[in-house]
């Protein structure tokens, strides 16, 4: 493990440590039903967002941005992601508030977008440089094809063009617009408390930059964690779709399931990669 991963390792942890103590204050202040939604809330979070950075990792993979871009692209997204999960949480806790069977709906829909991640629906082969968001951004500004530094416009021959980092940092942007739609209305599964909610959402998209980076070296040996995240998915949806015939999973309950699956989808994706590579360098 090299000096980057152990120190952005160690960022993380240390950002899930501010998160607790967070949550003890929340404990002391608001209760332990409001501690727990807070937890809850985070755990979900976290383990969806791994599988959104998984997305980050393809995307930079592909236009081939250097790592020293990847930081200023990643900051600038959190701060968007920030801003547009106030607006998200904002919104739909106003909704669920005025109208309560709107959970029902959002449970259905976590519970396809679980299966189709089973699947491996969204996982198939896409040229990332003929997506449609590109497609319409070139239509009121042109791309570059090289980078201008950090720079996200340069000028050529005296024309303004976007760079190639700002038209990835642009398809983050988006793509957290469609991951908030499966994890705000996850979050929604243990609480619909504006506070708790985002709070929760805001201390897990802090650690983003810090696991991106842990991600990004490790990623093939924790290929296999997308299951756990779509069995999450799937089971917040289940939780909210109980709703329907008064059946009510209790938060703890929900926290269990929630670190059992993820610790489990890591060990084994950590067992099955060993064992993988053993072969291979057997077979060499």
């Amino acid at each position: 493990m090299d000096n980057v991963v152990k120190s952005s390792l160690k960022k993380v942890l240390l950002l899930m440590s501010i998160a607790l103590l967070c949550n003890v204050v929340i404990y002391f202040t608001m209760g332990q039903e409001k501690a727990l939604q807070f937890l809850g809330g985070y755990l979900i979070e976290f383990s969806l967002s791994m599988d959104n950075l998984f997305v980050f990792i393809t995307l930079f993979t592909a236009f081939k941005i250097p790592v020293d871009y990847q930081h200023r692209c990643l900051a600038y997204g959190i701060m968007g992601a920030i801003i547009l999960r106030l607006i998200f949480i904002s919104l739909g806790v106003a909704i669920v508030n005025s109208f309560e069977w709107v959970l029902y709906i959002f449970g259905f829909i976590l519970i396809i977008s679980g299966i189709k991640m089973f699947r491996g629906e969204d996982d198939k082969e896409k040229d990332v440089h003929d997506n449609a968001v590109l497609k319409l951004l070139s239509k009121f500004i042109p791309i570059s094809k090289d980078f201008d530094g950090h720079k996200f416009f340069t000028k050529i021959d005296g024309k303004r063009y976007a760079t190639p980092l700002f038209a990835v940092l642009i398809v983050i942007e988006l793509s957290d617009i469609l991951f908030a739609i499966d994890s705000v209305p996850a979050v929604f599964s243990v609480s619909t408390n504006l506070i708790v909610v985002y709070t929760s959402n805001i201390f897990a998209i802090l650690g983003l930059r810090q696991l991106y980076f842990v991600l990004e070296h490790l990623h093939e040996r924790f290929k296999y964690v997308k299951y756990g995240v779509a069995t999450i998915l799937t089971f917040t949806g289940v939780k909210l779709a109980l709703l329907i015939v008064d059946w009510h999973i209790s938060i703890l309950a929900s926290i269990g399931i929630i670190i059992c699956v993820l610790a489990a989808s890591i060990v084994l994706s950590i067992l099955v990669t060993s064992r993988e590579n053993k072969t291979k360098v057997n077979a060499e």
